[in-house]
């Protein structure tokens, strides 16, 4: 995973799962409406303010409130700006159409006042009051409207986003699908535990991650330490990049995360405070655009030309400074090998190249994968399970020729369209587009065919999982995001309650990590082409003078001389300018840490004409990393909604997860409680164990309404219901439609179902159909 990406904390990737055919109620509530998507939301939105009344005074408010009346008539494409640096049109005109409405409210309360200073005539002062009253309420319907466009688009009697988020997140701590680690010691932020249900869902979905991926592609499994050497994250660059800047409260030493603090502070305002003009507003959507870009110093006068304090006791802040975020150990008892807390699986796959090339029969290209726990010492955790201290990360590591990066099966995703955001359409001000894959690659918007199918690969993952597509896109790496050596990076973002979030990093790192473990390590982490016929090639030829090295640095040797076959060509001819010019020069040993005087009777470089039988060269690594915590979450959010019950009176919880995701497939419940029913009750749930299905025995006393209400709330997608002793009723979850199936092939049905074999449409006309009214009371 890439340096430019140490703020996820996980990457994470989804499971798929075979949708049903259902139907639902229109008077539920869904996280769709909530969060329209940005078609539904172009349609819905226009904003078209009244004229000034006809009984005001046609002279000053009129003048007054021209400007405001044209520019809230003006048509608004869009709710939420796709890019955070372009001023959302919405937002634009209404922020303008509401200084104008205050502009007028004033200026009428002005001359209502001189009226009555005159001693006006009362209906001239009646009249002005009305039209006072009348430009309030105008004025009143734009801060509505504004603050609906702010806020996300929440409209009359829809959930708010917090509202919403509170809904989910409680039914989750509820039911025991997350809650905070070590709770009855009050806590530590940051930290997790998955209960029954929600250990189910993240088993779920990394089998189904080892199924689309690892099977699917034949990549090579592995299971490296969490505990990491630091000579190999010195390499990678983590020990001395993986920082975030952070700032002290300067009385209690409170730490927090600097540019979280500048970004809540913007985002409070755009929210908020709804008297900001427009250019302010703008303003304030640079600053967030850009915060990734800004230096200690310049995030340091942002907080302080903003007045920025500490939140929670108001006192000054410090200047922000680097806060490396691994979590440090030593290894052994003598405490004299200094280790970390690996901060991603990725270290792992790259330093046993040498050995996975070999075990694939020296043949690129192959990939190599792995699952496990990661650690990142956050400054100031927040978000749930959105950003976290531990974290389980799934990550692919396709290494490939740097000659050759196409895919043979890339026309197998080619064809797919979703919404892309390429850094063209960000930079100016544009929205994500529905965009074909195929096309995105061979217009060079995607840099080649390999990054562009595991782009594909991932879209059809997240999707079969049950994220909304709608709600999905994958953007495109500004340059300032991306690395140096990087030669191109997408994310897929998965729009929550918290907005856009990346969820899965797609990056080709080109060389860089196998080049930086073979210089730290001298071990040449390469592969191989063999000629058909040996060719005569030019190539950059380092001769070190080891006597002469050995004689200057002694034990150091070694390494210098490491260093010195490593160069590449460019660097390795800029030496040898300097050394023929000025008879020696300054280089950079990685392996020491320091640069060192290097003379000209110590190296010789040269160009010279060999045959060879082979090529040799350093393989590009593709790289999908998956946060497996964010993807769990935004499924949450993109699973959840509420019915009524028929009455009208309570609304239910339900989590419509696909079957091949959900914690438990289904439930057996005898209707009542008699032994007859309960032996068939066991009878098939011995079947279901033998067909592999998890479920779930219920034979509480309550009605059979409860306990379809308190599996709904699990999101198990099935319900088994005995009431006879021949045949029983399945009941499917959001359709809440029921059939009647015999004892005996009621588990293969449902397996079928759960297994993708047959949808829900199938088994509906192919069963006699169940109506029990009594059952949804």
């Amino acid at each position: 995973m890439g340096l430019h990406h140490h703020l996820v904390n996980d990457r994470i990737a989804a499971t798929g799962g075979r949708k049903l055919s259902t139907h639902h109620p229109p008077s539920k509530t869904l996280a769709s409406d909530i969060f329209p998507s940005s078609s539904v939301v172009a349609e819905r939105t226009q904003i078209c303010m009244p004229p000034p009344p006809s009984s005001s005074p046609p002279s000053l408010l009129a003048r007054l409130a021209s400007s405001a009346s044209l520019a809230s008539r003006l048509s608004i494409s869009r709710l939420f700006s796709s890019s955070p640096a372009a001023m959302d049109p919405t937002e634009d005109s209404l922020r303008k159409a509401l200084a104008g409405r205050q502009a007028a409210v004033d200026a009428q309360g002005n001359a209502v006042r001189a009226l009555k200073a005159g001693k006006a005539p009362k209906p001239e002062i009646d009249a002005a009051i009305k039209a006072l009253n009348d430009l309030k309420i105008e004025k009143a319907d734009v801060e509505k409207r504004l603050q609906a466009a702010v806020s996300g688009g929440a409209g009359d009697g829809a959930l708010t986003r917090e509202a919403f988020r509170h809904a989910v997140v409680n039914t989750l701590e509820r039911r025991l699908f997350y809650i905070p680690s070590f709770k009855i010691y009050r806590g530590v932020a940051g930290l997790y535990d998955y209960g029954p249900p929600g250990c189910a869902v993240k088993s779920n979905i990394l089998a189904y991650w080892r199924q689309h991926f690892v099977h699917e592609e034949n990549m090579l499994e592995v299971d490296c330490p969490c505990v990491t050497p630091e000579i190999v994250l010195k390499a990678s660059g983590h020990v001395d990049k993986f920082t975030d800047l952070m700032v002290k409260d300067e009385k209690t030493g409170t730490c927090y995360r600097a540019d979280h603090l500048l970004k809540d502070f913007c985002n409070e305002k755009l929210q908020k405070d709804l008297s900001i003009s427009a250019e302010k507003a703008a303003e304030l959507k640079l600053v967030l655009a850009t915060l990734d870009d800004l230096s200690a110093d310049k995030l340091g006068a942002k907080i302080k030309e903003y007045g920025i304090t500490a939140p929670d006791t108001k006192n000054p802040l410090s200047d922000p400074y680097p806060f490396n975020l691994m979590f440090q150990t030593s290894i052994g008892p003598s405490g004299m090998l200094p280790g970390y807390m690996r901060p991603e699986t990725a270290q792992g796959i790259f330093v046993n190249f040498k050995d996975l090339y070999y075990y694939n029969g020296n043949k690129l290209p192959f990939a190599a994968a792995q699952i496990g726990q990661a650690f990142r010492n956050e400054i100031s955790p927040r978000q749930g399970l959105l950003r976290v201290r531990e974290f389980t990360l799934a990550e692919i590591e396709h290494f490939v020729d740097p000659e050759d990066k196409s895919h043979p099966k890339f026309s197998e995703v080619a064809d797919l369209e979703f919404l892309m955001f390429p850094r063209e359409q960000q930079m100016s001000g544009q929205s994500a587009i529905i965009t074909r894959l195929g096309e995105a690659v061979s217009k060079g918007t995607v840099n080649n065919a390999t990054l562009g199918y595991f782009i594909g690969r991932v879209y059809l993952f997240l999707t079969h999982l049950g994220i909304d597509k709608g709600r999905l896109r994958f953007r495109q790496h500004l340059a300032n995001e991306m690395a140096h050596y990087a030669a191109d990076c997408w994310d897929a973002e998965i729009e929550c309650s918290y907005g856009w979030i990346e969820c899965v990093g797609i990056a080709d790192r080109s060389a860089f990590d196998l080049r930086a473990h073979t210089e730290k390590s001298g071990v040449a982490l390469v592969a191989h082409e063999k000629f058909a016929e040996p060719r005569e090639v030019e190539k950059l030829v380092i001769v070190p003078n080891k006597k002469e090295l050995g004689l200057a640095f002694k034990g150091n040797q070694k390494m210098v001389v490491e260093s010195l076959e490593a160069m590449g060509e460019e660097e390795a001819f800029q030496l040898k300018a300097a050394l023929e010019s000025k008879g020696e020069a300054e280089f950079l040993v990685c392996a020491m840490g320091k640069s060192v005087i290097i003379k000209d009777n110590m190296v010789n470089i040269s160009k010279q004409k060999i045959r060879e039988n082979q090529r040799v060269f350093t393989p590009s690594v593709i790289e999908p990393s998956f946060g497996i915590g964010r993807i769990i979450y935004c499924l949450f959010e993109h699973s959840f909604y509420t019915r009524p019950n028929k009455a009208g009176d309570e609304q239910f919880n339900v989590f419509r997860f696909p079957p091949l995701v959900a914690p438990i497939k289904c439930t057996v419940f005898p209707l009542i409680q008699k032994p007859e029913y309960e032996s068939v009750a066991q009878l098939i749930s011995r079947s279901l164990t033998v067909a592999g299905v998890s479920h779930k025995i219920d034979i509480t006393g309550n009605t059979i309404g409860k306990r379809y209400a308190r599996t709904d709330e699990l999101g198990v997608p099935f319900a088994i219901t005995v009431d006879s002793q021949v045949d029983v009723t399945i009941r499917e979850r959001d359709s809440k439609d029921q059939v009647r199936v015999s004892v005996g092939e009621v588990a293969s049905v449902v397996m079928e179902v759960i297994d993708g074999h047959r949808t829900w449409s199938d088994v509906w006309s192919s069963f006699p159909h169940h109506t029990s009214a009594s059952a949804e009371d």
